[in-house]
């Protein structure tokens, strides 16, 4: 739970927040509403699952680590290739939650929906550490087993299938006028740019 100085919520000013109550486990209800009490502007209730960031040497690797996040549950890893050809592995999941619970030291819940807030955090923290412990099994196992390059040519070809299909996709939905979507490609964040399919 965080404290956000200023009445503006739009804006995440880090160089503001006061953490009333931090955890990296299971939390209390208890907690939470003490935390709460030490809040004196705007409160937020937020749970944040497992983030990695990983910069790789090749577009081979990277592929591996984003195959393993990918089957882990790590759904929204991607892989982003910097002008200087830095590639950067991300492990992400969409699994957050962010909540205000006060505003300008007017506290907006109940108590009953914080306990429920209780709940979910420790849910989604739960599957946060199911995943986590997945992605570690995966990766261990990626590492250990010898890849072959008839192997890596076929993860190559079918990574490249999938993001050329996804921007076929977008650009059947630009056609049809399906709510404004565009096709995009740029070259920093397109992988089929990369290898050699455009």
């Amino acid at each position: 739970m965080e404290s956000r100085g200023g009445s503006d919520q739009t804006k995440v000013q880090k160089q503001n927040c006061l953490w009333l109550f931090v955890t990296h486990q299971k939390c209390r209800k208890e907690d939470v509403i003490a935390g709460l009490l030490k809040a004196e502007d705007n409160a937020v209730f937020k749970f944040e699952p497992f983030v990695l960031h990983v910069q790789c040497r090749t577009l081979e690797d990277a592929q591996l680590l984003h195959s393993v996040a990918i089957n882990s549950g790590f759904r929204n890893s991607g892989i982003t290739v910097g002008k200087k050809g830095k590639i950067m592995m991300a492990v992400r999941s969409t699994h957050c939650l962010e909540v205000p619970l006060c505003h300008q030291g007017t506290v907006l819940v109940s108590e009953e929906y914080i306990d429920y807030l209780v709940q979910v955090a420790n849910q989604k923290m739960e599957e946060n550490e199911k995943r986590r412990k997945r992605f570690c099994a995966g990766l261990e196992a990626a590492l250990s087993a010898p890849v072959t390059t008839e192997q890596l040519d076929e993860k190559v070809n079918i990574a490249a299938s999938v993001y050329t299909r996804r921007r076929r996709q977008r650009a059947t939905k630009k056609e049809r006028g399906n709510g404004g979507a565009t096709a995009h490609s740029d070259g920093e964040s397109d992988l089929a740019f990369l290898i050699g399919n455009t």
